[in-house]
Order: structure tokens, then sequence, then C-alpha cells
């Protein structure tokens, strides 16, 4: 393929992730939203309870958002974040007025808690950078790489004492409820609201989608993919199942091998319609636990600023930024990687992160289910691709054999002369 029909597939591939992705979760809200899992009841009186301002604007909301993406210094950015206040003041008023009036003022200050969506934002943009100087910046490229692998052992190391860690803390989030048998009906019914959205998504959005850019039966590729679903269930990671995924693409769906070696590897980076289903669930099932209600623009943070936060994360060249990469690269078992994108989006809407050792009891299940839906996901993007494109692959491929006959054909002709001439 030339850059123009590879530009073209990746375009395809991009938009058609995006659009699963969006549309995971806003099912994933409206289910949350409707069944309403969390149960504030069973944190009564053993955590504080979460200030929320209730007179920000939705539009105040939005703005900080804006602010935080371009923090004034990236040092700051680490520990600190903007956000909108309104202080109240007493009003300057004649002396002989005895009315005791207050008026809120806006505030624009700075509250603890990492702005990860700055660090990302600058990353990102360092990185294109960085990209753009070519060789005169390698010393920085290699400096970040050494880096990111130095952090990565580091990071190995103190894996191995995780499961005590997280042993702990679920431990400790259970000791602290007031009754562990309502507890463990909120944990059912959070897993009921998760796995029916992502059996809805699987079994009527990815299909309808498939259905209306092909017009061919879903099923055909649910059937074709079944080996490499049943493999991400068993590993439960996406990585793992690619091999198999591409090869079930291959040779059960007959797509064709450029499409899969090019969506494929990108879908199991990128698409992550489980994930984005399940945190979207995971996070405002974390406000209904500590009885907060989420503003529209704050519901809107969840439903864009996710999509936009996996993929930012997940495509930030890895010696840009270390730290932002060994937390979009942590795959290890005892630490799902979908949490640490939950906590990325609990900070930004100003929520407790306390609470999601509390999701790590159920989150074995939930991780093998969202990562088999991915791995379809995967292989209904590249039955699309491989569709939208199979006229031009077929004008290429009739190009390029037209072209090897020319060449045969000068060949034999060169030969014949030389021949001649002897």
């Amino acid at each position: 393929m030339d850059a123009k029909e590879s530009g073209q597939m990746g375009l395809a591939t991009v938009l058609y992730y995006l659009t699963t992705t969006v549309l995971a979760t806003l099912l994933g809200i409206f289910l949350v939203m409707t069944i309403h899992p969390g149960d504030p009841s069973i944190k009564a009186g053993s955590l504080p309870e979460v200030p929320v301002d209730t007179d920000v604007s939705p539009l105040d909301t939005f703005l900080d958002l804006v602010r935080n993406m371009f923090p004034e210094n990236i040092i700051q950015a680490t520990f600190e974040r903007v956000q909108t206040t309104y202080v109240a003041q007493r009003p300057r008023i004649s002396k002989n007025s005895s009315d005791d009036v207050i008026i809120m003022k806006k505030a624009i200050s700075n509250t603890r808690g990492m702005n990860i969506l700055g660090i990302i934002v600058f990353c990102t943009g360092f990185g294109i950078v960085i990209s753009q100087l070519g060789e005169r910046a390698r010393i920085v490229v290699d400096f970040f790489i050494i880096l990111d692998a130095v952090i990565m052992r580091w990071v190995e190391t103190l894996m191995w004492f995780a499961p005590l860690g997280i042993t702990c803390l679920v431990c400790g989030n259970l000791l602290e409820l007031d009754d562990l048998s309502d507890t463990a009906s909120v944990l059912l019914l959070y897993v009921f609201t998760v796995i029916a959205g992502l059996i809805l998504h699987t079994v009527i959005t990815c299909p309808i989608l498939y259905f209306l850019i092909t017009r061919k039966n879903p099923m055909f590729i649910v059937r074709g993919m079944m080996q490499a679903i049943v493999t991400a269930f068993g590993t439960a990671s996406g990585g793992a199942a690619l091999p198999m995924s591409m090869q079930c693409m291959e040779d059960n769906c007959h797509v064709d091998r450029r499409i899969t070696r090019f969506v494929l590897p990108l879908g199991s980076t990128i698409n992550m319609d489980g994930n984005a289903l399940y945190e979207a669930v995971a996070v405002i099932f974390i406000a209904q636990l500590n009885n907060v209600d989420l503003s529209f623009a704050e519901v809107l943070t969840v439903r864009y600023l996710k999509p936009i936060l996996k993929i930012l994360i997940d495509t930030v060249t890895p010696s840009v930024c270390s730290v932002t990469a060994t937390v979009a690269s942590i795959g290890l078992g005892s630490v799902p990687a979908g949490l640490v994108s939950i906590l990325l989006i609990l900070n930004t809407v100003g929520l407790p992160i306390k609470d999601v050792s509390l999701l790590l009891t159920v989150d074995w299940l939930l991780d093998r289910v969202r990562t088999s839906v991915n791995v379809l996901g995967d292989g209904f993007a590249a039955g699309a691709v491989a569709h939208i494109l199979e006229r031009r692959l077929n004008v290429s491929d009739a190009r390029n054999d037209f072209r090897s006959e020319i060449k045969e054909e000068i060949g034999a002709l060169i030969d014949f002369i030389a021949f001649v001439d002897l």
C-alpha cells in the first residue's frame, strides 16, 4: 500500500474505534444512572463526606478542565490543579445598615491533587516537538528511554509486593463498612450493571454498527473470533490474545493480512470499549456511594474525557515521559490497567480515590469479561475497515500486478536483446 492508502486506513480505524468507545461510554452512563447500584447507606459514618460546592456551575467545571490542560508550571501540576470555588464575603455597606449580607465571590485557586490532564497535554506536545527535531533531539530521546527503563525496573520490583498491598487496602476498606451483607449486595448489583452493559454493547451496539457499514451478518465475525475470545477471557490480556486474533481474522474471516496487521495491533492499544464502559460505570458508582450528584459538566467529563484520556495515555511516546508511559502501560494481573484510568478520571472530577480498593474485590472477573469484549470489538473493526477499503485494495493489487507484468516483459525483452547481440 502507498502512503495515501495507509493514511485512509488509519483514519477509518481511528474513527471507528472512537465511535465505539463513545457509544460504550454512553451506554455505561445510561445503565449506571438508571440502575443506580451505588448505595451511600453502606458507608454511613465510615468515611467523611466529600465536600461538594453546589454553587459551582457546569461552565466553571468545564473551564477548569481547559485551564488544567495548560498548567502554568509543569512541576506544580504534579501536585496541584486549578479549581473554581465560591468564597463567602461580607460586602462593604453603610454602618447604619443592620442587615447581615453575605455574597459569594468566585475565586480560582490551586487545590491539592495531581493535574493529570495538564501533564498528559504537556508530554504530548513535548513528544511532537522532539519528533520534529529529529536527530538533534536524539540525546533527549535516549535520556527518556533510559529513564523509562529504570522506572520500569523499579516498578517491576515493587509489583512483587502488590498482592500484599492490595490485600491490606481491601481489608481496610471492608473493616470500615457498617454491613458486609449490604456491601456484597451493592457490589453484586454493580457487577450486574457492568456485565449487562458489556453484553448489550457486544450483542447490540457493535453488531448493528458493523451491519450498517458492511451490510453483512455480524455472526460471521463472532464465530470466526471465538477462539480469540476464549483466549482473551482466559488470559485477561488483549496483548496475549493478539496473535490468535490475527490468525482467526485471516483464516476464519478471510480478512486481508494488510488490514489485520494494522487494525488489530492498534486496537489492542486504543480500542478499549469494555474498559470505557466499565470505567464510566465505576466512576459514577463511586460518586453514588459517596452520595455525590455529578453535575452535567462532570458527567460530560466522564463521557468525553474518558476516550480522549485513554487515547492520549496509550499513544504518548514512552521516551518522552517515562512516568506517564509507566502508568499507561501497567498491565500486570495484580493491578489492572483499567483501575489506573479510573484513578485519573476520579482525580479529574474531584471524587475520592479511596473507594477504588473496593472495586478490586470483583475486578478479577470484570477484567476478563471486558478484555473479551475488547478483542471482539477489534475483530468487528477489522471487518468494517476491510469492507471500507476493499475496492481500493483491489485496485491497488491490480495496479501492482500490472506493474509486475510490465517489469517481467521488459526484463524478458532486455534478455532477448542481449541474446541477439551475442
